[in-house]
């Protein structure tokens, strides 16, 4: 069984899904003249804007919702994982993989905003709601959305599980079962209180915890401050195949960077688009810039950080793939996870370095499970919008929470393959879709530019760029023209009473 999972991981990550995702991140950098950029101050002014209503989540919630599934393990053990296949130079593509998501991000965002649709005071949406209204290719986004639910409930919560197990496991020898019960109850707990539970949640544990982490990186590159230009010019030649040792796997270092920032920052694979949709917003831009910004965050910060780590304190090997002795060995005996990082911390924070990458691995793993569960239900959702048998929902959390405790007690490797093979499915029919609906995601972005040349906070009507089946936002603009209307009439109304009692 793990030899067919390991092989259909082959299939699918080979280099076609690579520079698919690296040529797709060029071409929406490229047709939106560079959005992840241009707009890149404007981004912090949609993220202080508050809701209109007590309807959906505000914009900075839907922010550390994506970042809470962003900022998982992948961003500390699958780094380790990069650059133990890849070399050092794989953090280079990882970088170069990150700038050209922003674009992504802001795509797949924006297109989810624009194809949501309103449930009750929730609003859900995400890849198969856009493949449905905007592709009008029910069938396919009916298999999209099977495979979301699938994929969310019992293939990818085990990859978060498994590291806090091991971690706690080495750390502290709590046996994996006990971890495995105690992050079980928790993830239960919350996931019980719905889609608000989790955003509340995460606008509260992800920026702590974050600070806290960078904080670390920071104290020990001072530490180290006499190893920073070496580990570049490391970096960037391994990069490119000038490196004397790692020259001869630049493929390999191509490969794992894109691979792993791909599952590290989940864009391109649209598992961003579900807390997206979930946000109340006035245009579908400004969810797509608050997106952009959670990947410059989680790649610049995060990614960065932990690579950084483990390459100026020299606590990696390296070992291609189809090898059988490695390159360098600088910490032999120890596999490729977040024990690289945790070694790294303690060469400056001693003991507490172990402590401290081991709370890092349960509050990043933590929040990253608060939100596989809300994209199994947006996929639930698609089949029963009315919520008419809550059943589906029930059966849902009983699978997650089971998988949740499978994954403390099975294979590491394995539970990374079915990542790999969730992340790679998920990646080819993303990456398609969105290829596909480039022209109205260009005809909402022109019109937020125009809106905001002309001095305005953008309001998004669909009809007046010629955009079908967004029957949210033709609502919505109907009544934000009413609400305009109203205050208006009784303007005039008052001024005709007053000029009636002067006469009088």
């Amino acid at each position: 069984m793990e030899q067919l999972i390991h092989t259909i991981v082959g299939y699918l990550w080979s280099d076609t899904l690579v520079y698919l995702a690296l040529g797709v991140g060029i071409y929406f950098t490229f047709i939106t003249r560079g959005v992840q950029f241009r707009y890149f101050r404007e981004m912090f002014r949609v993220i202080r804007e508050k809701k209109e209503d007590s309807s959906g989540i505000s914009p900075r919630q839907a922010l550390f919702m994506a970042l809470a599934g962003r900022i998982g393990v992948g961003n500390i053990a699958g780094v380790a994982l990069a650059v133990g296949m890849g070399g050092p130079g794989a953090i280079f593509w990882m970088i170069i993989m990150g700038f050209l998501a922003g674009a992504l991000a802001f795509s797949e965002s924006t297109v989810a905003q624009l194809y949501k649709f309103k449930e009750g005071d929730q609003y859900y949406g995400g890849v198969h709601y856009y493949i449905d209204r905007g592709l009008k290719l029910k069938p396919f986004a009916a298999i999209a959305a099977v495979v979301l639910i699938i994929s969310y409930t019992v293939m990818m919560p085990g990859i978060q599980m498994n590291t806090i197990a091991t971690t706690f496991k080495s750390t502290f020898h709590v046996p994996p079962y006990i971890s495995g019960i105690v992050v079980t109850v928790g993830i239960g707990l919350i996931i019980w209180g719905g889609v608000k539970s989790i955003a509340r949640a995460a606008e509260k544990i992800v920026p702590t915890m974050s600070g806290l982490y960078v904080l670390a990186t920071v104290v020990l590159l001072i530490a180290h401050y006499d190893q920073i230009p070496e580990t570049f010019v490391l970096i960037v030649k391994s990069a490119f195949g000038m490196d004397a040792v790692f020259g001869a796997i630049i493929g390999q270092a191509v490969n794992w960077g894109v691979r792993r920032a791909v599952f590290a920052s989940a864009a391109g694979a649209g598992e961003s688009t579900f807390a997206s949709a979930a946000a109340m917003t006035s245009h579908p831009v400004k969810q797509g810039l608050i997106q952009a910004f959670s990947i410059f965050f989680e790649t610049a910060l995060i990614l960065t950080s932990s690579g950084l780590m483990i390459l100026i304190t020299g606590m990696y090997n390296v070992t291609p793939p189809g090898s059988t002795s490695p390159l360098v060995e600088h910490v032999p005996g120890v596999a490729a996870g977040a024990e690289w990082t945790s070694m790294a911390l303690q060469t400056v924070f001693h003991d507490a370095g172990a402590w401290l990458i081991s709370l890092a691995i349960l509050v990043f793993a933590f929040t990253t499970l608060m939100t596989y569960y809300y994209i199994a239900e947006s996929g639930i959702a698609y089949f029963d919008r009315q919520n008419k048998y809550p059943i589906f929902k029930t059966i849902a959390k009983i699978a997650s929470l089971t998988a949740l405790f499978l994954g403390s007690i099975s294979s590491t490797e394995t539970m990374w393959a079915l990542g790999d093979i969730t992340f790679g499915s998920m990646a080819y029919v993303n990456l398609i879709a969105l290829i596909l609906l480039s022209k109205p995601l260009l005809k909402v972005l022109k019109d937020y530019d125009r809106q905001r040349k002309a001095g305005k906070d953008p309001v998004f009507d669909p009809r007046e760029v010629g955009i079908k089946n967004a029957t949210y936002w033709e609502e919505y603009a109907d009544q934000k023209k009413a609400s305009l209307i109203t205050p208006s009439i009784e303007k005039s109304v008052s001024v005709k009473k007053n000029s009636s009692r002067k006469i009088a």
